[in-house]
């Protein structure tokens, strides 16, 4: 009985967990001050504003690497964010770059145990 309320308090910490990165919102502006990223706490761009001033100097491919890399800095601030809010649920040396932060397969496997079922 002891083993199941700690497999299902390890499951309710992991969704919640889950939840915080969900609402999390990291925002960055590109050096000029012209571009704005914000993206949510599994990386995705969930806002991103662009200053009519962009439009004065013509350089496409420089605008697309200054948006580029505001995004980039955004989500490496999310994901700061992130090993923060999951830390005591992750191995000390966990690359987040490849950890899966959505948990899922940790979950599965306790929802298992929880259910009682055997491998």
């Amino acid at each position: 009985m002891e083993r199941y309320e700690d497999y299902r308090r390890m499951a309710e910490e992991l969704r919640s967990a889950q939840d915080r990165i969900a609402e999390l919102r990291a925002t960055t502006e590109s050096d000029d001050g012209l571009i704005s990223a914000t993206v949510g706490g599994y990386g995705e761009l969930v806002e991103l504003r662009l200053d009519p001033r962009i439009y004065r100097v013509p350089d496409s491919a420089e605008l697309a690497r200054s948006i580029q890399d505001t995004i980039h800095r955004a989500n490496e601030r999310a994901q700061e964010q992130c090993a923060a809010l999951v830390a005591g649920h992750l191995p000390d040396r966990a690359d987040l770059g490849v950890a899966d932060l959505r948990f899922g397969p940790a979950l599965h496997e306790l929802d298992r145990q929880i259910s009682g079922e055997r491998r």
